[in-house]
């Protein structure tokens, strides 16, 4: 689900949607009426039992796991060298130990993005083994390494041939969105079945969910590349690969960046999930220390969680212009000192990270997380407590949007979605839209895929609300987008499993916590992507309107937004996709509905309960996909 740009190629004009609303208006009235005697539900009839068929193809895997070639000769080398990419990377850092891993970090870290991001790399590894977590660190760090550069390979390849073809990218969105919009619980069960417990399960999850950003922003730099620039490479009689190198790439360096940027927070985000299926480190410490309730504990993991993703973040997309003195002697003299560490540490006896060093911080962090629950939750002068707030935001938004759409009956709601994506996009965009909600009735979850999607609704709202307004004070001061780096680095890698006690204890248990960690998981995305879109727009078009006397939000309303309208209608992408992602923790606090029903297909090992909900939120997503991105025949001249 990303945004779609004008062919590459001109062709005639085609009539947009728009011009046919009025006729798609009286057919859709004509419907209703033929169908005013029809049920408000979704008729039992045309609903498709799964189980049986998914239930055998659940017992056919296991039975066939140790002798179907598809296993043995393929399937069975893809785990093998995922196993032995990450025990590689792994005794490569035992063998360095901590003194050699912290010293080789910071050089890097300097040699690529200079001295203060090395400085605050070393800190950051010295945190790690501080907060007693170097081992769990070193375990999640090799699995991160793999999976992320396994993300970036794959990503950068897809949205390279979606870039550079309009029919690669038409066939590649689909694929793309049920990669991104599937929940980790509901794939995890099918992958485990593949590949049993442990880290090439883990491993593969990750990939599968943070591949697609790199994927859709490299996609959406090349096609959105300045096309004066092209003409003049192609003047200059430049082959298609001399142009995607020296033109494409570098006008897409940018959105290259950030896909680097959000494939790392959302490969680290997955690092809690991942531990479900075995893959330890870090995201086990954390899932341990929350099924104890155990804020403390879980927090001195999530927070190694956050400095790994910084400091991957800070290195992977340092500018080219902080980077000085790249020479073959630096980087000899940065191999010398981490030689050195490591060496001097393992005469010393000292290769493990010295326990008397640790610093406990469970004990206070759960002390704050009691006395937040004491006087906050409930008794908050004038403004009322959270307790206050959730209830008013159930009654006020969440009970009437959920009544609004039970409300309607099962013919009118598609309709309605009809009509919406015909006012966007074209005949093609509203069928795929109408078929996308009534599979939702097909697969027999029609009421609680409603109650989702009124859960996803006030999430998005709320996220694309607050998001803008982040985003213009950001986009207009460089000073209040450095400050906001740090805090969105910490929102969007701490899992969410995390902050999941703290808001059940601020908000208690039911859909308005489940709301809030949407929220806080989808910000991040949506203020980075809107403020680049912002920043990126052409300074000559915003000098052009202050000349004419335009002000701060004139510019804004008549130059910016409309310049800067493809990464908007990206950070709504995004948005939806990321608020689907968390639907199911709101399973874990109350939200029910398809959330409960994924994570109870995983934990009971029932893969028609898991895969059918995980399915009807790709359905969820598709649809709403649909209905909020314009095509490009519908945002053409005319539209």
């Amino acid at each position: 689900m990303t945004t779609t740009t004008a062919p590459l190629a001109a062709g005639p004009a085609r009539p947009t949607a728009r011009r046919w609303w009025p006729l798609a208006a009286a057919v859709l009235l004509t419907a209703a009426g033929l169908l005013t005697a029809a049920g408000l539900t979704w008729p039992s009839a045309l609903s498709v039992g799964l189980s049986a068929p998914l239930g055998s193809t659940s017992d056919w895997i296991i039975d066939n796991r140790d002798s179907h070639p598809l296993f043995l000769y393929f399937l069975g080398h893809v785990s093998n060298a995922v196993v032995l990419s990450v025990r590689a990377v792994y005794l490569v850092l035992l063998a360095l130990g901590w003194a050699g891993v912290t010293v080789a970090a910071g050089v890097i870290a300097w040699r690529a993005a200079g001295l203060r991001v090395g400085l605050c790399t070393l800190a950051a590894f010295a945190v790690c083994g501080l907060l007693g977590m170097w081992v769990p660190t070193m375990q999640t760090l090799a699995l991160m390494v793999v999976a992320v550069a396994a993300s970036l390979v794959l990503g950068a390849l897809l949205g390279l041939a979606a870039g550079l073809s309009d029919r690669t990218f038409r066939a590649l969105r689909p694929v793309l969105d049920t990669m991104q919009v599937l929940p980790a619980f509901a794939y995890l069960l099918p992958v485990v079945l593949v590949f049993g417990i442990g880290v090439p399960a883990a491993v593969l999850a990750t990939v599968v969910y943070a591949a697609p950003p790199m994927a859709r922003l490299t996609a959406l730099g090349l096609r959105e590349a300045d096309p004066t620039v092209l003409e003049a490479v192609d003047s200059l009689g430049a082959t298609a690969r001399q142009r995607l190198i020296t033109a494409r790439l570098p006008l897409a360096r940018r959105q290259l960046l950030l896909g680097v940027n959000q494939t790392v927070m959302m490969a680290l985000s997955m690092a809690v999930i991942a531990s479900v299926i075995g893959a330890g480190g870090l995201g086990d410490r954390v899932y341990q220390a929350l099924a104890s309730v155990d804020v403390g504990a879980a927090l001195a993991a999530g927070i190694p969680i956050v400095l790994l993703a910084v400091v991957l973040d800070r290195t992977a997309t340092a500018e080219r212009g902080q980077r000085d003195g790249r020479t073959w002697p630096a980087w000899l003299l940065a191999a010398a000192l981490t030689a050195a560490a490591a060496l001097g540490a393992r005469l010393l006896g000292a290769v493990g990270w010295p326990s008397s060093w640790n610093v406990a911080i469970a004990e206070p962090v759960n002390t704050a997380v009691d006395w937040m629950t004491d006087h906050l939750y409930t008794g908050v002068p004038v403004i009322g407590g959270t307790a206050d707030w959730a209830a008013a935001f159930t009654s006020w938004v969440l009970d009437p949007v959920r009544s609004g759409l039970q409300a309607l009956p099962w013919w009118g709601l598609l309709l309605l979605v009809g009509a919406l994506a015909l006012l966007v996009g074209t005949w093609r965009t509203a069928l795929t839209a109408v078929a996308a909600m009534a599979a939702i009735g097909v697969l027999g979850v029609w009421d609680a895929s409603l109650d989702t999607l009124s859960q996803v609704l006030a999430a998005v709202a709320v996220t694309l609300v607050l998001g803008f307004g982040v985003s213009v004070a950001a986009a207009r001061s460089a000073r209040v987008e450095r400050w906001l780096r740090p805090v969105l680095d910490v929102f969007q890698t701490m899992p969410q499993f995390v902050y999941l006690i703290p808001v059940v204890a601020l908000f208690g248990v039911g859909r308005a916590p489940a709301v809030a960690a949407a929220v806080v998981y989808a910000l991040p995305a949506v203020v980075r992507i809107t403020t680049q879109g912002l920043r990126g727009v052409d300074p000559v078009a915003l000098e052009s309107s202050r000349s004419l006397g335009a002000t701060s939000w004139q510019q804004l309303r008549s130059v910016q937004i409309p310049l800067a309208r493809p990464a908007l209608l990206l950070a709504v992408n995004q948005a939806v996709v990321l608020v689907l992602a968390v639907v199911i923790i709101g399973g874990l606090v109350g939200g029910g509905a398809l959330g409960y029903d994924v994570v109870f297909g995983l934990a009971q090992g029932d893969l028609a309960t898991g895969l059918v909900a995980g399915a009807a939120i790709v359905c969820l997503g598709l649809m709403l996909d649909r209905v909020t991105q314009p095509t490009s025949a519908a945002s053409g001249k005319g539209a």
